[in-house]
């Protein structure tokens, strides 16, 4: 059986467990030992020691450094993952995110469900569908909470959660990300430079000109966006489109929020801007859910933030071969799991 190295030497254990008798049926069977688990093939403070070291690096630098194939290390991983998370009761939960992550090149992706009170993820899907919602839905059930208890749900505009959300969680209050909703705006002020700058060569290369705030812009950057914003284009006109909009967030509640946006709506939609246009039309269709953030005061924040650290341990990994594994470095990063290996 393996043990943790004795300096830099690989130490196994060699022996044989006792044969002992059930006390209430009489059948022979092997001793329980105290120091491994049964038919592991590693001591406890191995496989600790071997989750300690998941935590901080990639899968195929522990096995590099321990001497072990990652297969198996990955199985010893999924053991404590699963026993911690089975222990795991929801039924405190009434206020999630969810948001979706890449895993893989392509549009492979998984969703993400976080408790926004204790800023655990709860739950990881495979996809970004409806189907998602209805899985988190059952896990829900499996951990003694209940959808109807979910009382607000963040999330960005996407079709499928929106349907889903309605579907499963009949007494949920949408709250759209307000990073999501400016993304919709930013995306229309970007698709506008991209089709002015076929006629006007000074939009060339002056992208993030137009979409970084203004004390993110580099020298170079603040000069184009000086020189261009107030000559006579769809972009800069855009632009000032996008500057009124973000002035929703700073008003003082729902009802002066509404009067705002609905000045705004107007605005954008006699802009003669096809793409502002479109925009505006997408915002007023969820224009509940974009105006329940002055009652909820939620956003994805810390979701997008696991999001960055989830992404940062995919790129060290270079990885992962299967869903099963990302799944489960997500809930060592983000899960607040309290593994039950022994202490070093």
């Amino acid at each position: 059986m393996r043990h943790m190295n004795f300096f830099q030497f690989r130490a196994v254990l060699v022996g044989k467990p006792p044969r002992v008798q059930c006390d209430v049926c009489r059948t022979p069977k092997t001793a329980e030992l105290s120091w491994a688990r049964e038919r592991s093939g590693y001591s406890l403070y191995f496989e600790a020691f071997m989750v300690l070291l998941a935590k901080a690096m990639p899968m195929n630098e522990v096995s590099r450094l321990v001497g072990e194939h990652d297969t198996t290390l990955w199985l010893i991983l999924h053991h404590y993952v699963d026993e911690a998370r089975q222990e795991q009761t929801w039924e405190t939960v009434k206020r999630i995110a969810i948001d979706e992550t890449s895993r893989a090149k392509g549009h492979e992706y998984v969703t993400l469900v976080m408790d926004l009170d204790t800023r655990k993820v709860l739950h990881v899907a495979e996809g970004k569908d409806q189907r998602t919602l209805f899985d988190f839905k059952g896990q829900l059930l499996h951990k003694c909470g209940h959808p109807d208890d979910i009382e607000e749900l963040c999330m960005d505009m996407s079709p499928s959660f929106i349907a889903g959300a309605k579907m499963y969680f009949p007494n949920v209050e949408i709250t759209y990300d307000k990073f999501h909703v400016m993304k919709v705006i930013n995306t229309a002020v970007d698709e506008t430079r991209r089709k002015e700058q076929r006629t006007v060569a000074d939009l060339k290369n002056s992208r993030y000109s137009w979409l970084k705030n203004e004390e993110n812009l580099t020298d170079k950057q603040k000069e184009t966006l000086v020189r261009l914003k107030d000559e006579d284009l769809k972009t800069a006109k855009a632009y000032h489109l996008k500057l009124a909009f973000s002035k929703l967030w700073e008003q003082e509640n729902e009802v002066t929020a509404k009067s705002f946006l609905d000045d705004w709506y107007y605005w954008a939609k006699h802009s003669q801007i096809p793409d502002m246009v479109k925009a505006a039309k997408t915002i007023r269709q969820h224009e509940k859910g974009v105006l329940r953030w002055f009652t909820s005061k939620v956003t994805n924040g810390i979701i997008e933030a696991i999001n960055g650290l989830i992404q940062s341990a995919k790129r060290r990994a270079r990885g992962y071969r299967s869903i099963k594994n990302l799944q489960t470095m997500i809930y060592l990063i983000a899960g607040g799991l309290k593994l039950k290996t022994v202490e070093l």
